[in-house]
């Protein structure tokens, strides 16, 4: 649902800036809307679709706690797995995300 969201106002806001049509957010969800510029967003999403991909429980770990501001504890009850494992899965989700979005950075 976060994700959702976040992806939706940063589509928005690049649309804007062409003249197209604007999304609407409630004032909570636009409190929520604080992770970075719009194309940030989008990035963000765009590579952990790619993740999914690759691991799909990583991924997930990853939107919970990026995009849904969850801890460790919460993440591992929210998906029903091990601590340990949510650390082990937000490591390789964070390097695999770090390495992505340099990497876009780099091409832009």
């Amino acid at each position: 649902m976060m994700r959702r969201i976040l992806v939706n106002h940063a589509a928005g806001k690049q649309a804007e800036k062409r003249d197209g049509l604007l999304v609407s957010l409630t004032l909570t969800e636009a409190q929520q809307v604080a992770v970075g510029a719009p194309a940030d967003v989008l990035a963000v999403h765009e590579a952990l679709q790619a993740f999914e991909r690759i691991d799909p429980r990583a991924a997930r770990v990853a939107e919970l706690k990026f995009l849904g501001g969850l801890t460790n504890d919460e993440a591992a009850q929210v998906l029903g797995i091990s601590l340990a494992t949510v650390k082990r899965d937000w490591l390789l989700a964070c390097a695999w995300l770090f390495r992505e979005l340099s990497g876009a950075a780099l091409l832009a």
